[in-house]
């Protein structure tokens, strides 16, 4: 078991009890709104073990699949190439490392700001991999098929004995996972 949670219960809203084990997929369902990046970010420190909750217990730390931010400055004058990106943030003795290439027109010097919502999600989603087959990730930014592409990607990472949540704003996914569990609002 790499996550025990008991209930986590805030002002607003109640996640109830699941348990993440090897080889399974979770799907926070938090509905679509203003409240999502907020509740992602808090349910996120949780099962990154970077917050505390009475309610659950962390056996291993869980890693988000961050997104691609680049500042201003940096994507008018120097913007970041992929080979560059991977290097800071992959483990580039990972097969992982080099899946983003498997796209024809991608290679090193591909400035990651011009790629698109699916590809340069992947691309965040292989730095990721190349680490760790525990994540936390989201479909945020991408196109239906992008979105089914990436949830596939994880799937074949969890039957390999990896183990992910999915903190999705869509019910998308819920006949395609392990288990399935919905946001409850506690005011409103």
């Amino acid at each position: 078991m790499l996550i025990e949670n008991k209930g986590i219960k805030t002002d607003t809203f109640y996640i109830p009890p699941f348990d993440l084990n090897v080889g399974e997929i979770v799907v926070l369902y938090l509905f679509n709104g203003q409240h999502f990046f907020e509740t992602e970010v808090f349910l996120k420190d949780i099962f990154c073990g970077k917050t505390k909750d009475e309610n659950v217990i962390v056996h291993k730390n869980l890693t988000f699949v961050e997104h691609f931010i680049e500042p201003k400055l940096r994507r008018l004058f120097y913007p970041v190439t992929v080979g560059e990106y991977l290097k800071k943030n992959a483990n580039l003795d990972s097969p992982y490392a080099k899946k983003i290439y498997e796209i024809e027109w991608i290679n090193e010097k591909t400035k990651v700001n011009t790629l698109a919502g699916k590809p340069r999600r992947l691309l965040c989603l292989y730095a990721t991999l190349s680490k760790t087959d525990n994540i936390i990730f989201d479909l945020a930014g991408q196109d239906p098929k992008g979105a089914e592409e990436t949830y596939e990607t994880v799937k074949d990472i969890v039957k390999k004995g990896g183990s992910a949540i999915l903190l999705d704003c869509f019910e998308d996914m819920k006949n395609d996972c392990t288990k399935y569990i919905e946001l409850q609002w506690t005011k409103g």
